[in-house]
């Protein structure tokens, strides 16, 4: 787990509030939500999140939030990672499937049950996660969790409802075959990690889905919803010992064991490109990337600063042309590229840092060296201002996470899963000002400098150079 902030930055624990107000007051400029967090009067006074353990493994995590609703749910640490080639998409499947009817009510009493209350309930799945959740007013919190272990202890999988999600999905995939932003970068994921499971789409092929049936989903429930891998939380006007004592009576009889040894696989990084060339499309959609550390990776925060330092831009913005982000200033002046988006994609052990760039073809050689060059800039030299313009501007996104029980519900179990505790929006602010021009250059050293990368491209590529000579733009001769 990453070391607790007085480890090693503990000067910043007395300073981080007067900090965050100091940046504050040079971005008034963005109006609201700046407002909004200039109220809050100290970082240190906000609440801290509660974290207890049943008898079975499992843990209940909640954090306080104002206001007449909680925010409950469940959060399991399973996804399409955790699949084989011949399930791929089992994961996904399950998570429409705990919605169809139960051993104590059927799928129009569960959606009668949640209407009556006002309440709103609703689940995804990601590579390594997979979450249930549910927003109601306080007084109906009980009932929201007894619902979330009904549908999952005793959901019925009938065989005629998996037929009918099959349909489902399969036009699902269709959809998401239509958004070329979400085709490019499985197709990203596919060439950095090919061959291994993370390199799988989370809805799985259509001849998965096909062949899905009850066993299937029923052996992969035994294997990954036991007690040490789910986390029960909540947040907003929840007290945590009732919280405790709810989890236990509706949730204490999960098995602690599963009946198969659940295995990760490695996540092996392959430095390599998927283009996909379509002559007859306006433009091409790049996805850019370099390997890096997982979540718990001590250069986490210099990426997500680094991220914010490249930040987003579209050609509908006004004023690109005077950004201080070079590669979005040329972007602007030349028509270089019509959309500018900086990423940092984490798992447990390993993540992806890169740019998504869409523009026409008769730019892509201009626009992919200067995507590179600004990746790999990093290790060369620094912008001090834009350093901090990104530190406050991450600061300010990150407390944005505490708008709402929804949200600080959702932060807190994914936390939960990826760090094992709740980190305090304090030790959050802390660790981003902590991040200067030496952590950055570190960093883009150890992960970005000389490294093979990965790619993804739609589109009509026939401008781009090809993956060897692209190869040594990640470094540079003039140095």
């Amino acid at each position: 787990h990453i070391a607790p902030l007085s480890d090693y930055i503990p000067d910043y624990l007395q300073g981080a509030s007067a900090m965050f107000a100091h940046a504050l007051t040079r971005t008034r400029r963005t109006t609201k939500l700046f407002r909004s967090f200039a109220s809050i009067p100290n970082l240190e006074t906000l609440p801290k999140a509660s974290v207890s353990k049943l008898s079975n493994g499992m843990r209940v995590a909640s954090e306080p939030f104002p206001g007449d609703s909680v925010t409950v749910g469940v959060w399991v640490d399973t996804g399409s990672r955790y699949e084989t080639e011949e399930n791929n998409g089992v994961a996904h499947f399950l998570e429409h499937m705990f919605f169809k009817g139960t051993k104590n009510r059927t799928q129009s009493q569960l959606e009668m049950e949640i209407e009556n209350m006002g309440g709103h309930l609703n689940a995804y799945t990601s590579r390594e996660q997979t979450v249930f959740f549910a927003r109601v007013f306080k007084q109906d919190t009980g009932k929201a969790l007894e619902i979330l272990a009904d549908i999952l202890q005793n959901s019925n999988f009938d065989p005629e409802y998996i037929d009918r999600e099959k349909r489902t999905i399969l036009r699902e995939m269709q959809e998401v075959e239509g958004q070329v932003e979400e085709v490019v970068f499985d197709r990203l994921h596919e060439t950095a990690f090919r061959g291994t499971s993370l390199g799988r789409t989370i809805l799985g092929p259509t001849e998965n889905i096909n062949a899905m049936n009850r066993e299937m989903i029923k052996d992969y429930v035994d294997t990954h919803y036991t007690a040490p891998r789910m986390v029960v939380v909540g947040a907003g006007a929840i007290d945590h010992n009732e919280l405790v004592k709810l989890a236990d009576t509706h949730f204490g009889n999960v098995p602690s064991e599963s009946k198969k040894p659940v295995t990760l696989e490695p996540a092996v990084y392959t430095g390599s490109e998927i283009r996909m060339r379509y002559d007859d499309m306006q433009e091409a959609h790049i996805a850019y990337a370099l390997p890096i550390g997982g979540w718990t990776d001590p250069d986490t925060f210099p990426f997500l600063v680094m991220q914010h330092m490249i930040g987003n831009w579209e050609e509908q913005i006004p004023g690109g042309q005077f950004s201080r982000v070079p590669l979005v200033q040329k972007s602007a002046k030349l028509r270089m590229a019509k959309k500018l988006s900086a990423f940092c994609t984490q798992y447990s052990d390993v993540g992806l840092f890169g740019i998504y760039a869409v523009g026409e073809a008769q730019a892509l050689d201009d626009l992919m060296y200067n995507v590179q060059g600004t990746v790999t800039e990093f290790a060369y030299e620094v912008d001090e201002t834009l350093l901090e313009q990104a530190k406050k501007t991450l600061t300010i996104s990150t407390l944005g996470l505490a708008d709402g029980s929804t949200q600080v519900c959702e932060e807190l179990g994914r936390q939960m899963l990826c760090y094992g505790r709740r980190m305090h929006p304090l030790e959050t602010v802390a660790r981003i000002q902590a991040v200067d021009a030496a952590a950055i250059k570190a960093a883009a050293s150890k992960y970005l400098y000389d490294q093979c990368h990965a790619m993804a491209a739609i589109g009509p590529t026939h401008e781009m150079k090809d993956y060897i000579q692209m190869r040594r733009g990640t470094y540079r001769l003039d140095c």
